[in-house]
C-alpha cells in the first residue's frame, strides 16, 4: 500500500545472556529484572549494504521490566560490538516480549532444549560510532523479532532478525 514503510532484511544478532535472571526494587512500578550480556555476534545480510561482521566486547545488560499483569516484558538493552575491521559501535535496543509459556519455561529454567517462536519478542534497534564506515546505522530505523535457543549445559542465545526500514 501506498505511504507505508517497507522492510529490508540487515542483519541477524545473536546475543548470549546470563540466567537466571538478577532481580531487584530499583524500579517504582515493577521489580527490575538486569540480565548480562555476556557476548553474541551481528552478522550483516549479504544484501544489506553497510556489511557489518561484529562480536559484543565487554559486558552489556538488558535491563527488563515486567508488566504487573505478567503478560508482557518490556525491553531496555546496551552494548558494544567491536568489527572485525576494528570499529567500536555502541548497541541499544528497546522492545516488548509477549509472556506466553514458551518464554515463562525460558525464564524459569524449564525450557526444553532448542529455538522458541519468532513472534513473540519484538525490538527497535539504535546505534552509535565514531567510525564512518558505519555511521549509516546511525541514520536509520531498525526493527527485530526475535527468539530464545536454548541448548542443554550453554548459556541462552537470543536470535534477533533485523530489517532496515524503508520510505515507499
Amino acid at each position: 500500500m501506498s505511504g507505508y514503510p517497507t522492510l529490508k532484511p540487515a542483519f541477524t544478532v545473536q546475543v548470549t545472556i546470563d540466567l537466571p535472571l538478577a532481580v531487584g526494587s530499583a524500579s517504582r512500578s515493577s521489580p527490575l529484572q538486569v540480565v548480562p550480556m555476556t557476548g553474541g555476534i551481528v552478522k550483516s545480510d549479504p544484501s544489506f549494504s553497510t556489511a557489518i561482521d561484529a562480536q559484543f566486547v565487554g559486558v552489556g545488560n538488558d535491563y527488563i521490566h515486567a508488566d504487573p499483569d505478567g503478560k508482557h516484558m518490556r525491553l531496555n538493552a546496551h552494548g558494544v560490538l567491536k568489527t572485525a575491521d576494528d570499529a567500536l559501535i555502541y548497541l541499544n535496543y528497546t522492545g516488548v516480549c509477549a509472556l506466553t509459556d514458551a518464554e515463562k519455561a525460558v525464564f524459569s529454567g524449564t525450557a526444553p532444549a532448542g529455538p522458541t517462536p519468532f513472534g513473540n519478542l519484538f525490538t527497535h534497534f539504535t546505534f552509535e560510532t565514531g567510525d564512518e564506515r558505519y555511521k549509516d546505522l546511525e541514520n536509520s530505523v531498525f526493527v527485530g523479532q526475535g527468539r530464545f535457543n536454548i541448548e542443554p549445559g550453554k548459556p541462552t542465545v537470543v536470535e534477533y532478525r533485523v530489517s532496515q526500514v524503508l520510505h515507499n
